[in-house]
């Protein structure tokens, strides 16, 4: 097995060839920050073939415990190698997943978005499960979340969500999320215990950090401030603590009540809008109009790419990649990497579908 034919060990070897190439250039220095860059995409790429090397050394020495084994009879040694095989091929797998990731934001942590939409009560009640639903994958993930705005909806559930999302590549992974959600389940909200159909949309963002520049001119935002709202209580601000940023080029919105102090509420809400800013200029220069427009479609029928049937049989189906697990429980307890990997892995190999609006 060579490892080299999965990674193209000899393209990545080419361009850190380019780029000591560019750093051995007496000029090199004289534009710090372009330095930096290179060497940090150069360390990225040394660091892809050390692990490529680890892994051809890994497969190595599973295939001698193997042969010694089968050698001299010995079972035990024969099993050993074996599961070094096993683990070996997980390894492989989650690396291949990985070098997917290496678009501009896949690193970052992610800002993730979650609003009802057509479904009533019944749809305010998806987006919270929904929530739930991403939180318990972040858990999966070893990641941390914080809830940066709620709006509760006045019978159950939430009108809307905002959280941070924060581990490697957590934007990476989440942004196969963006797009509309459909839940088909017997209603509990209907006294005649009929099937209803509810939607969710879903939109995510790269958190940027403070080594992006994103300009935000001060007479280009219009702020408002508001009473945080909440369960009741000890939690509900007395002040207008709460603050909503619109930016007004671009009609984007956001807002963030998480603190009891209106100056870090806003200083919170400013990252939030410079991601949305930051994630609207990718859009438009990658021209990625089927990721940006899934989640600025109605949120109702023929425009979901996933749907969560609960009732009369139990199944999630991805519209855009095919991939069906029959156990509903298990995704909406956050096991969604089999929806993510698959739409990685098609995407880069052109072969993603946008979602079919009758299936």
């Amino acid at each position: 097995m060579r490892f080299g034919g999965i990674f193209d060990l000899d393209d990545l070897r080419r361009k850190i060839a380019e780029l000591d190439a560019r750093a051995s250039d007496p000029s090199f220095w004289e534009d710090p920050e372009r330095a930096k860059e290179t060497l940090k995409e150069k360390a990225g790429y040394e660091r892809w073939l050390e692990m490529v090397d680890k892994l051809q050394q890994a497969y190595e020495d599973a295939e001698t415990l193997v042969e010694m084994g089968e050698e001299e009879g010995d079972d035990e040694v024969v099993a050993e190698g074996i599961a070094a095989f096993q683990a070996l091929e997980d390894q492989v797998r989650s690396a291949e997943i990985r070098r997917l990731l290496g678009e501009p934001g896949d690193e970052n942590d992610a800002i993730l978005e979650i609003n009802s939409g057509a479904g009533g009560t019944d749809a305010s009640d998806w987006a919270d499960m929904l929530k739930r639903m991403y939180i318990q994958w972040a858990t999966r993930q070893g990641y941390k979340v914080e809830i940066q705005d709620e709006q509760p909806h006045d019978e159950a559930g939430i009108k809307s969500c905002t959280m941070a999302i924060r581990g490697p590549y957590a934007y990476g992974y989440l942004k196969s999320e963006i797009g509309v959600h459909r839940l088909v389940r017997i209603s509990p909200f209907d006294s005649n215990a009929r099937r209803h159909t509810a939607f969710a949309s879903v939109g995510a963002y790269p958190d940027i950090d403070d080594s992006i520049e994103v300009e935000i001119k001060e007479s280009d935002l219009r702020i408002d401030t508001y009473r945080s709202s909440g369960a009741g209580g000890q939690h509900v601000n007395t002040t207008d603590s709460a603050v909503r940023l619109t930016h007004l080029p671009t009609g984007i919105v956001v807002a963030c009540q998480a603190e009891r102090s209106q100056h870090k509420n806003k200083a919170k809400a400013m990252k939030l809008l410079k991601a949305k800013l930051y994630q609207h200029e990718l859009d438009k220069r990658q021209a990625e109009i089927d990721a940006a427009n899934a989640s600025k479609k109605a949120i109702e029928w023929g425009s979901q790419i996933r749907s969560y049937v609960l009732q009369p049989y139990r199944m999630v189906k991805d519209l855009r990649t095919g991939v069906e697990i029959g156990d509903t429980d298990r995704v909406l307890d956050g096991d969604l990497n089999p929806f993510m990997e698959a739409w990685l892995a098609q995407r880069a190999d052109g072969r993603l579908d946008e979602a079919r609006p009758d299936a």
